[in-house]
């Protein structure tokens, strides 16, 4: 059981949380339609409360202490379930648009060609898609489900398998040719087609020796949108790591060679908040679901 009594009082965890959030008091205080001041008074209460020294002050500008960022966590976890609770008790975020976050190469080798029928299924919903290699935070009122590639084991989330395919190194024939690759190293001497960040196909390129850490590679790196990649693998640009799923088509047609194929157990998964979810995120995950049970693929 909770021992209510001993928590901080409720006001000063909001400043906090507010300003953990929001990075200035100023800013806490217009997201709490209170003074900067207050904001200040309300942190040096809870400091003083809980004994810990939350905020470094030291700086020019005020920045969290190790326990303060372990404590800004806990309640961005436990306001934010509380906040999602609330909405979806109340019907209050039922017109905001459905925001998807994932990576740009999933978004444009599997996702972006089946969405026709989605809206053809559900008509009038309105969604957000937010392209990005780098893992962004699932937070209540922002992104609502996210498509992610790895083990599944993300902290703090749930996951639910939605496609297991196998990563590829391919190349245009035009580019390295017929002859069989006995050596990965080979191919350093062409240019690495290379999303942006550290996504799932970078990630894998260095781990094969394709390409070295970020500090130094001899090789050639052609860096371009996920959306980009593929294209620029078809026309001979690069070699480039892309999912099976997404490039089936291109190797049947020889498009692309097949170059390595890496197996794992990593996969895309569906990444949700803990707790109750929107009606339009159920009804967008019953669909991924449906469209993966039925063979969807891109076009």
């Amino acid at each position: 059981m909770i021992d209510w009594l001993t928590l901080p009082p409720l006001t000063a965890l909001r400043a906090f949380a507010a300003f953990a959030e929001t990075g200035s008091l100023i800013s806490a205080g217009t997201a709490l339609n209170v003074s900067h001041a207050a904001i200040s008074q309300q942190l040096r209460a809870l400091e003083t409360h809980m004994g810990v020294a939350l905020v470094d002050r030291s700086g020019r500008a005020m920045a969290l202490t190790v326990e303060g960022r372990q404590l800004a966590s806990a309640l961005r976890t436990g306001f934010g379930a509380i906040a999602a609770s609330v909405e979806a008790l109340t019907g209050a975020d039922a017109a905001r648009p459905l925001h998807i976050a994932t990576t740009p190469m999933f978004a444009a080798g599997w996702l972006m060609p089946q969405m026709p029928q989605f809206h053809e299924a559900h008509p009038g919903t309105h969604l957000i898609l937010s392209a990005s290699a780098e893992v962004q935070q699932l937070d209540p009122g922002g992104i609502d489900v996210a498509l992610r590639y790895g083990a599944g084991d993300w902290p703090g989330v749930e996951t639910q398998l939605l496609l297991r395919s196998p990563m590829l190194l391919v190349g245009a024939p035009s580019l390295v040719g017929e002859d069989p690759i006995c050596n990965l190293s080979v191919l350093a001497r062409y240019p690495v087609l290379q999303d942006m960040g550290r996504s799932e196909a970078n990630l894998l390129l260095e781990e094969m020796g394709v390409i070295g850490p970020s500090d130094g590679s001899p090789a050639r790196r052609v860096q371009l949108p996920g959306n980009l990649l593929l294209d620029a693998a078809r026309d001979g640009q690069g070699v480039a790591v892309v999912s099976r799923a997404f490039v089936e088509k291109d190797l049947k047609a020889g498009r692309l060679r097949l170059l390595y194929e890496h197996q794992s157990d990593n996969g895309y998964y569906i990444v949700t908040r803990p707790g109750v979810q929107r009606p339009v995120t159920k009804t967008f995950i019953r669909w991924l679901l449906m469209r993966q049970e039925a063979g969807g693929t891109a076009a």
